[in-house]
């Protein structure tokens, strides 16, 4: 079968046919062919090709291209693509020669779109320990030095040296999480906002499809760039005295970056409101004062609705990287999503260490189910699919179709997390949707299985009410993935046992880990299946001490566990896990908290992780004599 796209667009008018895409019944023929013009370009030349003489928007991205919406440029820039502009790529750029990369594209007759890629380009380049890594999963094979570390803010600069009078607009998730005063971890500093540091016009923060499409709108209604002030979900730098009015909103007035930079309370006190307006209901609009400027950050858009993911999720991507590639080496990022489908976005689970309700927001936006099984037919049609969905899932897998019972009590609310301490009694967290998209998804022609590889949130599967069991069909979910839908191995993220880290991490209790261990085992010897669970664990977070790790090696051990997935921490821009290593308090209760920040002391937890292996054996038993703890000595090693 051949699949044909099909979209007519101009500027004025959009009409997008997002499901009835003209189909070739051509059995015989599996592959689908593309030419070069079928991706965006990234030459002088093919913009050439396609009779232009000029572009739009040119998008700059510390990636490879690799035309698959998993990938945050590729979205928007086939997005912008869909509404009729003509707009480019400009993927890993060299910043270190003359700069001849950056000028090849030309001039963009709108902005510069900038981003350092799917991940934050420090996360990217450097482990916890602060050693270079030795690859870079989302360049060809895996090769590093592709992109500069502080990559959105390096390349805001250049453009804005090359082209000065050309808006830049920063975007993505290191653009998203350094969008105000922000702990740094590489540099051990608060560092201003990366839209002041980079001389960048706007950043957009989250998911960028609506913002994008407002920014486009205005545009072509005639309003100058520099007046784009009041588009939501957007940041901007502006005079002290000429902040935009707006009676719509609400002004709600950060600590300036130099009361942060002298005092650590006031950037605790910054956190608590950035983590309130990205949790509210309400359209708070923040104002951060820096210099003689402040930096104002929008109220965010609502979450995405189900028609415009499932326009988002139906432009015409080829699935593939981009053919400048094809004779250079596999790039990891492609190979581990090249069959996989996103369903959903955001996450209520609110966890401490993690940023995704800062940029993707705690409210879940869901494709409809027959939007996720068109996608499921044209992966079914790919050359090198060999029947297996390597992921159905999201941030978390099973939150798909899930909120609020009643908007109103979800418009009052501040929580962090709709899970955390308990289950909000407002929660539907029905899952019978998507065990229904499961078994519709093995149905679909040439799809031997569909394997679930984001992580399942069992907190709202195990120590539930028979009522809320039958209710939610939390047992009828979980048999079907644990029989249907591993390949072996399932991943999940207890991360640590200690029921004070935990508390600080936002996660539930260990004995909900084990209670969903036992039930999968349960399930999987029933159906005759050899399969395992593979925990996720975190070392060093804030709270943890090597007495908890030691404990932490003790549960894992008794429950026959050998460690694979394990880390140690990462302080990661606006969180709240690292607001307290940067502060040792939490900015809740003001309690002191426990951090290991000295290598030694990292080191020392992480080798808990290892207790089974020889060579940690005496240095594991020396940490547990200098804390006391001769009664774990027996416990591992006897």
């Amino acid at each position: 079968m051949v699949i044909i796209f099909w979209y007519e667009v101009n500027k004025n008018v959009t009409k997008f046919n997002i499901f009835e895409h003209r189909e070739m019944d051509l059995d015989s023929q599996k592959e689908i062919k593309f030419s070069l013009t079928d991706w965006l370009p990234v030459t002088r030349k093919e913009v050439e090709s396609r009779g232009w003489d000029s572009l739009d928007v040119i998008i700059v991205t510390g990636d490879a291209y690799i035309d698959h919406p998993s990938f945050g440029s590729t979205i928007i820039g086939r997005l912008i693509e869909s509404r009729g502009y003509r707009v480019a790529l400009l993927p890993q750029p060299n910043w270190q020669d003359d700069l001849r990369d950056f000028k090849k594209l030309g001039r963009p007759n709108l902005f510069f779109s900038v981003t350092s890629g799917s991940m934050d380009s420090m996360v990217k380049h450097y482990t916890a320990g602060k050693r270079l890594r030795s690859d870079d999963a989302y360049s060809p094979g895996g090769q590093t030095g592709l992109r500069p570390d502080y990559a959105a803010a390096v390349y805001s600069k250049i453009l804005k040296e090359i082209y000065p009078d050309v808006p830049v607009v920063l975007g993505g998730l290191e653009a998203s999480l350094r969008r105000s005063t922000h702990y740094d971890y590489w540099s051990d500093s608060l560092k201003a906002s990366v839209l002041y540091e980079s001389g960048a016009d706007m950043l957009i923060y989250g998911m960028g499809e609506q913002p994008v499409l407002e920014i486009l709108k205005l545009l072509e209604k005639g309003v100058p760039f520099n007046s784009l002030d009041t588009v939501p979900q957007t940041a901007i730098v502006r005079p002290s005295e000429h902040i935009p009015k707006n009676k719509k909103w609400k002004d709600v007035y950060l600590n300036s970056h130099e009361d942060c930079l002298r005092n650590k309370d006031r950037f605790s006190e910054n956190f608590l409101k950035l983590e309130n307006a990205a949790n509210s209901w309400e359209d708070l609009r923040l104002i951060e004062p820096i210099d003689d400027s402040v930096i104002i950050i929008n109220p965010k858009f609502r979450p995405e609705t189900e028609k415009l993911l499932d326009e988002v999720y139906s432009l015409p991507y080829t699935r593939l990287p981009h053919p400048k590639y094809k004779k250079k080496k596999p790039i990891p990022a492609y190979e581990m999503i090249r069959h996989s489908l996103t369903i959903h976005r955001g996450c209520f689970g609110g966890c401490a260490f993690c940023a995704i309700s800062a940029h993707q927001g705690k409210r879940i936006s869901s494709r409809s189910e027959e939007s996720i099984l068109h996608e499921l037919k044209l992966v079914s049609q790919m050359e090198d699919f060999r029947g297996y969905i390597s992921d159905l899932g999201g941030p978390s897998a099973n939150m798909y179709r899930m909120g609020g019972a009643d908007e109103d009590i979800c418009r009052k609310c501040r929580r962090p997390s709709c899970i955390f301490p308990e289950i909000c009694g407002n929660l539907n967290y029905d899952h019978r949707a998507l065990t229904a998209l499961y078994k519709k998804s093995d149905v679909v022609a040439g799809i031997k299985k569909c394997i679930i590889s984001s992580g399942i949130r069992y907190d709202m599967l195990v120590g539930r009410s028979k009522e809320d069991d039958k209710k939610f069909g939390l047992s009828d979910y979980m048999e079907r993935v644990i029989i249907r839908h591993v390949s072996g191995r399932l991943k999940v993220a207890p991360e640590h046992s200690a029921d004070n880290v935990l508390k600080i991490m936002r996660k539930p209790s260990f004995g909900l880990f084990i209670k969903f261990m036992e039930a999968f085992n349960r399930i999987s010897k029933k159906a005759g299946l050899s399969q395992q669970v593979v925990p996720y664990m975190i070392s060093s977070h804030p709270g943890s001490t090597s007495a908890d790790m030691a404990e932490l090696a003790c549960e894992i051990k008794e429950l026959g566990i050998i460690p694979e997935q394990v880390q140690d921490f990462t302080p990661t821009p606006m969180t709240l896990s690292s607001v307290i290593y940067y502060t040792g308090k939490n900015p809740y209760t003001h309690e002191r908290v426990y951090v290991a920040k000295r290598k030694s002391e990292r080191d020392e937890q992480r080798i808990f992780f290892f207790w089974y292996k020889r060579e940690y054996r005496d240095r594991i038993k020396s940490a547990l004599k200098k804390i006391g703890r001769h009664d774990i000595i027996k416990k591992l090693f006897s």
